[in-house]
Formats: structure tokens, sequence, C-alpha cells
């Protein structure tokens, strides 16, 4: 399976009393991140499955990905993928998904990196995963449910 780590693009700064989830994607944040899912689609990139953050700027991130790569299916929103998540919740979440060719995961910092890590083997690895880019991860074995 190719699993495709997507964090999401630039979001607004956060303002007193607003709720870290409820942060929107910035004019700049969503013209990077269609640069940058362009160049995935013209790469290949076609998700058999997309899941999502249910923060704001990863479920917009996630629309975006699905105009941009043609994506027809309903967006998968899992708690699993919240920036505080771990990663091994994640992996149980894309375990469902065994099946599947491909998914697109549209998530947070430090999830972003931590999953990275735990899909390469290295839990240990810092891996920083900037705001708006993709990472591409192949995993052939998913072990024991």
């Amino acid at each position: 399976m190719e699993i495709y780590l997507l964090r999401h693009g630039i979001a607004e700064d956060p303002r007193p009393g607003m709720d870290d989830a409820d942060r929107a994607l910035t004019a700049e944040g969503r013209k990077k991140l269609r640069e940058v899912l362009l160049v995935a689609r013209d790469a290949g990139v076609k998700p058999d499955v997309i899941m999502t953050s249910p923060y704001r700027r990863a479920k917009e991130t996630a629309e975006i990905a699905r105009e941009i790569l043609r994506y027809k299916e309903e967006i998968e929103s899992s708690q699993a993928l919240v920036p505080i998540a771990e990663a091994r919740e994640a992996w149980d979440g894309i375990r469902v998904h065994k099946d599947a060719g491909s998914l697109l995961l549209s998530s947070h910092e430090p999830l972003t990196g931590l999953l990275a890590a735990y899909l390469l083997g290295a839990p240990g690895l810092q891996v920083d995963v900037k705001k708006g880019s993709i990472v591409r991860i192949d995993v052939g074995s998913f072990g024991p449910q």
C-alpha cells in the first residue's frame, strides 16, 4: 500500500478564545497546497481512500486534495489523525483499509512526523513534515489484526 501523509496547509494564527480545531487555511496556504497537489497528481498520486483529522484546516486540505486528485468517494474523518494522537492509533485506522492500494491522510504535526517514523520502523527518528507537504511511504505488511 502507498500511504501519503499530507500535512495541512498554512493556517490562520490562533486568536484569543478560538479553539485550535477551528483554525482555517489561509489564502496563501490554499495556493501553496494546490501547487503541491498538482505536482502530486502529475506524478500519478490517485488515492483509493482519503482520511482526515476532524480539525477544520485538515478537512479543508483533504477537500482540496479531493478536487485536485479527482477523488470521487467520501472523505473519512478520524479522531486518530488529530495533532496529539499516537502513531499506533493512526496505524490502527490505516489497517482497516489494508485492501486499498493507496491511502492519503490529511493531518498535523507532530502526528505526521511521528507516523512517518513509525511506518519506517524507526519510532525514534525525528521527521519534520512541513505545512502543505506530502510524504509517500510504501507499506507491504500489516501484521496481525
